[in-house]
């Protein structure tokens, strides 16, 4: 080994020795750089909390999403009473709802189950709107009204009221009844009495030995 080359490893040698500068200096951080993290931690999870102040954003309103329903329920079930006591269920495959001040709700593919004296009875349409102050349905579309005894009304866009147990038709009307058929352009009945009123155009057919 030369000269230079053991004079320059004898120096190293000295500098890395124990007690030597570079020692020292190695012990002092081997102390106070984990005290510095641990420091800058504790200001990071503390500095939310001593800030003070607002934070303000704009928005656009053109690029936000609005939702259209306020409530949107699958499978809806509703229950009540009518004048009587006598209970009643309408249920809808899907109900929406725009605000909590607006009683009426939306619905698909609803049906209503009354009881009646003489038996269960059931309301079917597609579509229509459920007013909960009023307790009545507005029926869209095709109305299907099923008693018992035979009696079958097949009707559109026609308005129920749940707690009176009536109908009131918004179209042209056929139905059945023990006595027959009839048919008419419009029709009012009580779900609860069978009575039917029938506006223009009434047609019924009697079947003989039914008619009391």
């Amino acid at each position: 080994m030369s000269d230079i080359a053991a004079r320059t490893r004898s120096e190293r040698q000295v500098w890395a020795a124990p007690g030597s500068s570079h020692d020292r200096l190695v012990r002092l951080s081997s102390i106070v750089l984990p005290v510095a993290i641990g420091v800058l931690a504790a200001f990071l999870v503390m500095a939310p909390l001593t800030m003070r102040g607002d934070v303000s954003f704009l928005l656009d309103k053109n690029k936000v999403e609005v939702a259209k329903e306020r409530l949107l329920i699958q499978k809806a079930l509703y229950r009540g009473e009518d004048g009587k006591g006598q209970p009643f269920a309408l249920t809808a495959g899907n109900a929406t709802q725009k605000s909590s001040s607006e009683p009426i709700v939306k619905l698909s593919e609803l049906s209503a189950a009354i009881r009646l004296p003489d038996g269960p009875a059931s309301l079917i349409a597609n579509q229509g709107r459920y007013n909960m102050t009023t307790e009545q349905v507005m029926m869209d579309g095709p109305v299907l009204f099923r008693a018992a005894n035979g009696y079958r009304l097949d009707t559109q866009n026609s308005i129920v009221d749940l707690k009176t147990r009536k109908l009131q038709s918004g179209g042209a009307v056929t139905g059945t009844v023990p006595q027959g058929r009839f048919s008419a352009n419009a029709m009012k009945a009580d779900l609860e009495t069978h009575i039917v009123t029938l506006d223009g155009n009434a047609r019924l057919r009697i079947v003989p030995g039914r008619a009391k």
